[in-house]
């Protein structure tokens, strides 16, 4: 689960050039989604076999050996992947990270533009404090004690927390018995939870062409609004019309249960993985993605034993819970999220210095909106003198944020 869900989005947020960052770390989602569409496909296959006793004796044996092809390819294929240049340079294997830059850009990007991208990179990693770095425990506890770091680790564990607070967790777990109460026999129903996977892969794959032209806290933002809607209709119209006496009510419910999950796959689907992968440094972006990702897993605990209980005291007043929480969630993305579309790993240091990250996050883009016309690619080069500004400011130099921006974007993209 570390390799699927934190070591390959890192993996993939260091490898990807910044203005398709958010297509390429979304393409994984792409894979997630798809997977878990076959899982339930399957799952429906097997209640036509498992009505015989030898469906039931294989039905749930063959169903996990078919997890083994996939994760057989996975293993097999990663010795084939090189280590990102981040990590490398990191190590002090400068030479090999030039050559692996050189090959992810594949002619795409003149020589100089990538050897100034390697003196960026190489600047921002030695920029990152040493002290830290002393023992095992140094790089966790950074993640709180540094005010730069801990402003990107609670905004990531709150994103995880809210993708799956938003009530993502009790559609994913509860969906067939959801439709059966909505009147759908239970094959259907199996069927139908199929289905809705299915369109997440579609919604997830016209994610991957907006999220980098919209950006993600507008994904974000937009997503939770379907979202909201959806559990809108799902609350109310239960109420009006009780007992499934409408037919039209509970198939507009059902309709807007696939709405939800269309607003999922473009918001807080496959946008949480792309900015939790992109706004830590080099040296701790794998333990703060698994400390973010906690939070993911807190919701989920906590969703998947709230729903139940209060399916079963509120009937469906319960979706009107998780409809506040989704219409909150767009206020706290607009006020606390500064967005990282179009940004280099190496700027997110700039975007969360300053307390006002909203506003902060605007001077940075409309600086560096001015710089990025004039280039092929979206790669850091640095002037003379810029990488030992970066280095100094980092950390330390809290205190200047826009002298910090104004020196990054004067000499880096």
């Amino acid at each position: 689960m570390f390799l699927a869900d934190d070591g390959w989005l890192g993996w993939s947020s260091e490898v990807s050039p910044a203005r398709e960052r958010g297509k390429f770390v979304t393409l994984n989602h792409v894979g997630f989604v798809a997977g878990m569409a076959a899982g339930l496909w399957i799952g429906y296959g097997m209640t036509f076999w498992t009505s015989s006793e030898a469906g039931k004796y294989w039905g749930w044996r063959v169903s996990i050996l078919i997890q083994l092809f996939p994760a057989f390819i996975f293993v097999i294929g990663l010795p084939f992947l090189p280590d990102t240049p981040r990590w490398l340079i990191q190590k002090g294997q400068t030479e090999r990270a030039s050559r692996v830059l050189h090959a992810l850009h594949q002619g795409t990007t003149s020589p100089d533009l990538i050897t100034r991208e390697l003196h960026a990179i190489s600047s921002a990693v030695g920029s990152s404090p040493r002290s830290y770095r002393q023992s095992f425990l140094d790089p966790s506890l950074s993640l709180f004690r540094n005010r730069s770091l801990f402003a990107r680790l609670w905004r990531a564990f709150l994103l995880q927390f809210m993708a799956q607070m938003c009530g993502a967790a009790a559609m994913k777990y509860y969906l067939p018995t959801l439709l059966e109460a909505l009147g759908l026999e239970y094959r259907l129903a199996l069927m139908a939870g199929a289905v809705e996977m299915t369109t997440k892969i579609a919604m997830t794959v016209v994610d991957m062409w907006v999220i980098d032209r919209f950006g993600r806290t507008g994904c974000l933002m937009m997503g939770s609004l379907v979202m909201g809607v959806a559990m809108t209709i799902n609350g109310f119209l239960p109420l009006l019309f009780p007992g499934n006496v409408s037919k039209l009510a509970d198939s507009i419910c059902v309709a807007f249960i696939f709405i939800y999950a269309m607003g999922y796959s473009f918001g807080l689907g496959p946008a949480v993985w792309v900015y939790s992968s992109e706004i830590f440094p080099t040296a701790e972006r794998a333990r703060g993605l698994n400390l973010a990702a906690s939070g993911g897993s807190i919701g989920s605990i906590l969703v998947s034993q709230i729903w139940p209980v209060g399916n079963e005291k509120l009937s469906s007043g319960v979706y009107l819970v998780f409809m506040v929480i989704n219409f909150l969630c767009v206020p706290i993305i607009w006020s606390w999220y500064p967005e990282t579309k179009g940004r280099t790993l190496e700027e997110m240091d700039s975007l969360f210095r300053k307390p006002s990250a909203r506003h902060h996050s605007n001077v940075v883009a409309a600086e560096s909106t001015s710089v990025n016309r004039h280039e092929e690619d979206d790669v850091a080069p640095l002037t003379p003198g810029a990488g030992e500004g970066i280095e100094a400011e980092d950390v330390e130099h809290e205190h200047e944020p826009l002298l910090s921006v104004r020196r990054i974007n004067h000499g880096t993209i």
